[in-house]
């Protein structure tokens, strides 16, 4: 029997609200603002399909997230169910996939985007010692913020992420009666492999909902706040994509192609004026910030689980005396993203973060099967997915016809950083075992 909760010293605070909009936080980033208009002149009306296409496929995922996470209930997420099923080498590749490949270097990228936008508007952020102080400010508000709890971390980003979706709802509201429906008709279907390239950017749309599952050691009833969090916070994604891709395209049609970066922001222009597009532009630099919040929130304690297991630094496990949160880590986590983004210039590296993900949904998948099958006796609380091995095996057939369409950098990339990180993790073994330490 995996045991599926450990004494770790941290706070149960978070309930179904706070799990839901961390979801929708983290997943509904900068891209928003201009995926409509790739979409659109890839698909043309068809585009709504292509969202509901990816919706069920992602639902597959979610719901498989859903159930393992009712059953490993520790801190650290995907790392922590991986971790349960197949092992620390398992546990360990996990881990530097989604600490390295995917969060640090996606924050720190989003920190570039809060610069840019925010020196549209005030051309001094364009500078680049202006740009070092905007990073530490905003980053170091953060660190303070999440080191103080994650009450506090889960507060802020309920109030940031009602915010950033204010400006996309009003566009909805206002922009709904202007939809010309001429615009979302398609004279054929699109070829299929239109369809998958377009599927493939949507997809990654929908990802980062399973960064949020990285505090599952301070959730409420993991039991039913994990399964209700992600059931509300993947149709509020859901409902909001398909809402923005129908009005965008449905105002702007033809002229998508002139106004490809910034369409919402077309829109908004279009309905309140020049400062419409002002106000997106903020919005899309408030969107980055929340996504950063919520991964700052939650990533951490990939690395506080890592480091309980042996497979980081003892310190980095380390519970601050009065907070109860995993100072060392955030601490740390803040820092590398602060470097990266003052560094600034990693277009190669950040190839790694689409693979880095389908990587870790298909552990997660598989994790969740194996666990399924050796914990059939596993207690009636536990959240199981319909269908028995149905949803993981569609959810599995989803990502591997996704990995087939990686590009030969892509996946170059992802295997040299998988055999980096196993030299690193055989490497620890061996002096461990030299030392004499299990």
């Amino acid at each position: 029997m995996v045991p599926s909760e450990k004494e770790e010293g941290l706070k149960r605070v978070i309930g179904v609200t706070g799990l839901s909009l961390n979801i929708v936080n983290i997943t509904i980033g900068a891209g928003i603002f201009a995926l409509p208009a790739g979409v659109a002149i890839a698909l043309g009306g068809f585009s709504v399909f292509a969202y509901i296409f990816c919706g069920l496929m992602m639902a597959a995922i979610m719901l498989c997230y859903a159930e393992i996470g009712t059953r490993i209930t520790n801190s650290g997420g995907s790392y922590a169910y991986v971790e349960a099923a197949f092992g620390d080498y398992a546990g360990f590749i996990v881990s530097w996939l989604m600490v390295f490949g995917w969060s640090i270097l996606g924050s720190a990228a989003l920190m570039n985007l809060i610069a840019d936008s925010v020196a549209v508007v005030m051309p001094v952020f364009s500078e680049k010692g202006i740009r070092v102080l905007l990073h530490a400010v905003l980053l170091g508000f953060l660190l303070i913020t999440n080191i103080r709890g994650a009450r506090e971390g889960v507060a802020f980003i309920k109030v940031i992420t009602i915010i950033k979706l204010l400006p996309l709802i009003g566009i909805i509201i206002f922009g709904f009666s202007s939809i010309d429906t001429v615009n979302l008709q398609w004279e054929h279907l699109p070829r299929f492999e239109t369809f998958s390239s377009a599927t493939l950017v949507l997809f990654f749309a929908f990802a980062g909902f399973e960064t949020a599952l990285g505090v599952s050691g301070e959730i409420k009833n993991p039991q039913r706040t994990i399964p209700l969090g992600i059931l509300f916070g993947g149709a509020i994604i859901l409902v909001i994509y398909l809402l923005l891709q129908a009005v965008t395209q449905g105002i702007l049609g033809n002229d998508m192609l002139e106004v490809k970066d910034a369409p919402l922001a077309a829109v908004a222009n279009r309905i309140v004026g020049p400062a419409g597009s002002l106000i997106l532009l903020l919005a899309a630099a408030i969107s980055c910030f929340g996504s950063v919040s919520t991964d700052i929130l939650n990533t951490p304690r990939v690395i506080f689980a890592g480091s309980n297991d042996g497979l980081f630094p003892k310190f980095l496990g380390k519970v601050h005396p009065k907070f109860a949160t995993p100072y060392w880590s955030i601490t740390c986590f803040v820092a590398l993203i602060f470097v990266f983004s003052v560094w600034g210039s990693f277009e190669q590296l950040a190839l790694l973060a689409s693979a880095a993900i389908l990587l870790i949904y298909l552990m997660v998948i598989f994790a969740t099967i194996r666990l399924k099958v050796k914990n059939k006796e596993a207690n009636e609380k536990i959240f199981k997915v319909p269908g028995g091995l149905l949803v993981p095996v569609v959810a599995i057939a989803c990502i591997v016809w996704l990995l087939s369409s990686l590009s030969k950098m892509e996946i170059i990339a992802t295997i040299i950083f998988i055999a980096f990180v196993s030299i690193i993790f055989f490497a620890m073994k061996w002096i461990k075992k030299r030392a004499g330490v299990d």
